[in-house]
């Protein structure tokens, strides 16, 4: 019986297989989080600012987050990797386009957590094999209490940005990232430092104010947050900002100087499918649940299900100053999902006459069982 000789296993070899397999950058950080980066993630919790995403707050996920040692006790380098997703076009230009729907860079196509991982359990049987089978590896995309941002930036890949994503002076705000925690000790590489400066394009770029300060996001005003995570009716205040946003928000990246360098991607899973590079609202207003599902098969939007989607969707239609949606969106109030009966009401009430509007609530109102659908008819008065 034979044994795999062990091989040293360089960073130059390391990244060149990266690279190979089709990874845009390579790094190595140490297993540890800055204190820094370590007070902001306890103030964001402190403060509550991450909204209903409960896991967050878990007492026993927390401390991994701060610490990776104790997600992995074994770990001695984290190899960060990152995927170019850069966008062809201006990926704002559908905001002077109301009846269109926005959607995130990032979904217009396949999910990337699945090309990815695939990919970093590509890279990690390398290690093992190189290693002679000697040394361990796990692979994390989302997956777990990793926060991957300070340890892009720890393994000179890039440095989170004011608008507290990473940035890359190669690739601007564009890439997709993913962890390979491994018992292989690597020189540690030297950080990036925060090239930001005086700019803070993207703070002001926020159509929400989800920046209380710069480095410090508040989540429960975030777009991408609000059309994504959140379960319930979209809070008010935040309605008629959302625009045409119906999953995700690209504002704060778009707004990036360091964009400038940055390039369309090559990956095929990552360029934009044609029917979501400019869809109409009104493509989106009849979809059931089925076809939905079968419309977004392999896609990031399919988790959120139907009725937040059409929650989304009639936000946008609310906000497009389209009154040929109406027949559609007066059509979703006999909905079976009482979230989205209760958007349709508020689309409703931005594109109706007063007196049309007063109509439809006489006709609906006393049979509307939910406090939620019911709340919506009540928000806006009766026409004198």
């Amino acid at each position: 019986m034979t044994t795999k000789m062990r091989k040293t296993i360089t960073f130059d070899m390391l990244e060149a297989k990266a690279r190979e397999i089709g990874f845009d950058v390579c790094g190595v950080a140490r297993p540890e989080i800055d204190p820094r980066n370590q007070q902001r993630l306890d103030e964001f919790v402190a403060a509550g600012e991450y909204g209903s995403m409960a896991w967050m707050n878990d007492p026993e996920r927390l401390p991994r987050r701060r610490d990776p040692e104790m997600l992995w006790p074994d770990v001695k380098s984290v190899i960060v990797l990152g995927s170019n997703y850069g966008p062809a076009e201006n990926p704002m230009a559908l905001l002077d386009h109301p009846d269109r729907a926005m959607i995130s860079v990032y979904a217009r196509n396949k999910d990337y957590h699945d090309l990815i991982k695939k990919r970093l359990k590509q890279l990690a049987r390398w290690l093992v094999e190189q290693s002679g089978g000697t040394e361990q590896v796990k692979v994390f995309v989302d997956t777990a209490p990793v926060l991957e941002k300070p340890l892009g930036q720890s393994s000179g890949i890039g440095w989170q940005g004011k608008h507290t994503n990473l940035v890359s002076r190669e690739f601007g705000s564009w890439l997709f990232l993913g962890e390979v925690f491994t018992t292989i000790e690597f020189a540690q590489a030297e950080p990036e430092i925060d090239h930001c400066g005086s700019c803070s394009k993207c703070l002001s770029a926020c159509p929400t104010n989800a920046f209380p300060a710069p480095y410090k996001l508040d989540a429960r005003k975030c777009i991408s947050y609000l059309t994504i995570e959140h379960d319930g009716p979209i809070p008010g205040q935040f309605r008629t900002a959302m625009g045409n946003r119906i999953y995700g928000c690209d504002d704060c990246l778009a707004a990036c100087p360091w964009n400038k360098f940055a390039s369309r991607t090559e990956e095929l899973a990552f360029i934009p499918r044609a029917e979501l590079t400019a869809p109409r609202l009104a493509d989106f207003l009849d979809l059931d649940d089925a076809s939905f599902r079968a419309f977004f098969t392999g896609s990031p939007i399919k988790r959120i299900g139907r009725a937040k989607f059409l929650r989304n969707v009639l936000i946008a239609a609310g906000n497009s100053c389209s009154e040929r949606l109406i027949p559609q969106i007066t059509a979703l109030l006999a909905d079976e999902s009482a979230l989205i009966r209760a958007s349709a009401v508020w689309a409703l009430s931005r594109l109706m006459s007063n007196t049309a509007f007063d109509a439809l609530k006489a006709e609906h109102y006393d049979t509307e069982q939910s406090p939620i659908v019911r709340d919506e008819w009540d928000l806006v008065p009766v026409a004198a």
